[in-house]
């Protein structure tokens, strides 16, 4: 039987994508874990590995180049020695055989009356499918052919011994999520053997997606639908996703002039939805302070000289090594809220914002406060040209703990950043500007900079930010 190729889910909000390029040849021979296509997500290509094996078989309505994609979409098969290669990837690539039962008074009275499993008048059945019988659902209950679900999925149904067949999901295309095959794991979200009904919560497609956006786990809310069912409404906090519906154009103003309108890319339109977000979702407040930047500067000159490859630490990588410590001194930024609570974060992971051609990123630094400042400067310089030339993962622009964005080289003095949800804290920094100055009661030319702390009212209060803050500019200044 054909494995379908399928689009994954890069990321929560991910409903679609762009294909790149197939990575193997058709006919050539894949095994399971090759890297088999490239994906443009919603800000980075990922190099998408294949969970099964056989030979590559590309029909000629798949996707090319440049094509949009929706995920759980089949793109492609891989096949065994000898099978024959679907033509087309619109059509299923299984085949189904019917099931003979012998027609017994028994049978004959069963078919005549409406059977226990019947819901809201449509009868549950499967029909078997070649190679891939159920042997946990109802008997006689067969599917005409496997599950829809995207390769995490796939891989932890293998790892957890759990037949997609048997997974319920309230998705109305019948797709197989990540949090369905868990569910079914602890016994929830699944058919029995003996009824073919559903156990545990279920969820409407909406909440769930509600939910998804918010990282709410709804198997523990009580609905308030029928029979228990999760609606949207029990959601309990407004989901990014609608913040996105302000932007609506139902909900703009018009432009008052003629001109020329130009439509969003992707990646513009998700920067407007989570900075949106930053704005309406949490209680963002700004703090301000000049620091005496001379000895920044004096300590970035003895970095030249005593640079050796000549690749001198930037600024930005000096405030990012300076950020972690801070971090790790006085944690309270470190975290985000959530669930009505405070979440504190682990590890120190310091996200900064890069400018690129297509939109601004912000690849992550990973364990920033266990790193030297040479591996920092490393790892940005890395990050900021995987960037710049759209080769970030989508592993490197997520699960950031606390944010830096550095304008100074703009010639920006201060500015407001934005709260890059789910963090409590985000540093803007300005530019150093040589101007007068009073030290030791004289007034003399030194170098200053801006810092401007912008942190979640919600998780801390001033007081804490204003000494983290305070301990960032005594750690830069000495």
């Amino acid at each position: 039987m054909p494995h379908p190729i399928t689009v994954p889910r890069l990321g929560w909000s991910m409903e679609e994508g762009v294909f790149a390029e197939w990575l193997k040849a058709p006919g050539e021979l894949v095994r399971s874990g090759d890297l088999i296509f490239l994906l443009e997500g919603e800000k980075a290509a990922t190099e998408i590995e294949s969970l099964d094996s056989g030979y590559l078989c590309i029909p000629g309505d798949a996707p090319q180049s440049g094509a949009t994609v929706k995920v759980g979409e089949v793109i492609g098969f891989l096949l065994t020695e000898g099978e024959t290669a679907p033509t087309t990837v619109g059509i299923p690539p299984t085949t189904t055989t019917p099931v003979a039962v012998p027609q017994t008074p028994e049978s004959v009275r069963r078919t005549s009356s409406p059977s226990s499993s019947e819901i809201n008048g449509l009868e549950v059945r499967c029909t078997s499918t070649i190679g891939n019988s159920m042997s946990s659902g109802p008997p006689g209950m067969t599917s005409p052919m496997p599950r829809a679900a995207g390769p995490a999925a796939r891989r932890m149904a293998r790892e957890l011994g759990i037949d997609l067949n048997c997974v319920v999901t309230p998705d109305p295309t019948g797709r197989v999520l990540c949090e369905d095959v868990q569910r079914a794991a602890f016994g929830q979200g699944q058919r029995t053997a003996a009824t073919g009904d559903v156990t545990g919560p279920i969820a409407t497609p909406r909440a769930r997606r509600r939910a998804r956006e918010l990282g709410v786990d709804w198997t523990r809310l009580a609905g308030t639908g029928r029979n228990g069912r999760i609606r949207e409404r029990d959601i309990p906090v407004e989901p990014i996703a609608n913040v996105a519906n302000t932007l609506s154009p139902a909900a703009e103003i018009p432009p008052t002039e003629p001109g020329r309108h130009v439509p969003a890319s992707k990646l513009r339109r998700i920067i407007a939805q989570r900075m949106s977000a930053g704005v309406h979702l949490a209680v963002p407040v700004t703090l301000s302070a000049k620091i005496d930047a001379e000895s920044l500067v004096a300590y970035r000159e003895r970095l030249k000289t005593e640079s050796k490859n000549g690749f001198v630490p930037s600024y930005n990588d000096i405030l990012i090594y300076h950020a972690a410590l801070t971090l790790r001194e006085l944690p309270d930024l470190n975290a985000c809220w959530y669930r009505d609570g405070i979440h504190s974060y682990d590890n120190i992971h310091i996200a900064t914002a890069v400018d690129t051609p297509d939109g601004l990123l912000a690849p992550v630094v990973r364990d920033a406060d266990r790193l030297a400042l040479h591996q920092i400067a490393d790892r940005t310089r890395q990050l900021v040209t995987q960037a710049r030339c759209g080769q970030l993962s989508q592993n490197q622009l997520s699960g950031g703990t606390f944010t830096i964005s550095n304008l100074g080289m703009y010639g920006i003095d201060t500015f407001t950043p934005v709260l890059n949800l789910p963090q409590a804290g985000i540093l803007g920094v300005g530019r150093i500007v040589e101007e007068p100055v009073v030290r030791n009661g004289q007034l003399a030319i030194g170098k200053t900079m801006n810092l401007s702390l912008t942190f979640d009212h919600r998780v801390i209060d001033g007081a804490p930010a204003a000494r983290w803050l305070q301990r960032i500019c005594e750690r830069l200044g000495s």
